[in-house]
């Protein structure tokens, strides 16, 4: 059983969880990962899900207040290898939605690589549309950018 928990940047197990994730980008992208680091930084202010299987930390993702009014930015979606395919990272968006617009949040925002595509995927199965890459992003690329309206129905109306 999946459990979506909110918590804090400052979380060990989300730290650990975020630490993987660094790897598997540097292993993705090698040195092109290296511009990317810098913006990968999280906010004290971001607000971060982490999803268990019993008590097992099996994925992660988190949103920061974006300097554009109603828009905040998904990051550092993550789920362990061995836990793809079967919802978690469903179960992190949908939480982070319902709390980014429990908070007055209009937009949601992110930035994947052409190196993830089952990201790709996934976030164009929960309803999120390509868009211009924005801030860091503009020019890579790499990057692929999405944008969703928080309160839209997934595109298959289901978790």
């Amino acid at each position: 059983m999946l459990n979506a928990t909110r918590t804090t940047p400052e979380d060990k197990d989300f730290q650990k969880l975020v630490s993987l994730l660094d790897q598997d980008l540097l292993n993705r992208y090698g040195a092109a990962q290296e511009y990317y680091s810098p913006h990968n930084k999280i906010d004290p202010s971001a607000r971060a899900v982490i999803v268990y299987a019993g008590t097992q930390p099996v994925g992660c993702g988190c949103y920061r207040p974006m300097a554009e009014a109603g828009k905040a930015e998904i990051k550092r979606m993550f789920v362990l290898p061995e836990w793809r395919g079967r919802g978690v990272a469903k179960t992190i968006l949908h939480e982070l939605e319902i709390w980014a617009a429990s908070e007055g949040y209009q937009e949601a925002v992110l930035e994947t690589g052409n190196g993830q595509p089952e990201a790709v995927s996934l976030y164009g199965r929960c309803g999120y549309g390509i868009i211009s890459n924005f801030g860091p992003y503009v020019g890579k690329e790499e990057s692929i950018c999405f944008g969703k309206r928080l309160n839209q129905p997934y595109s298959q109306g289901r978790l």
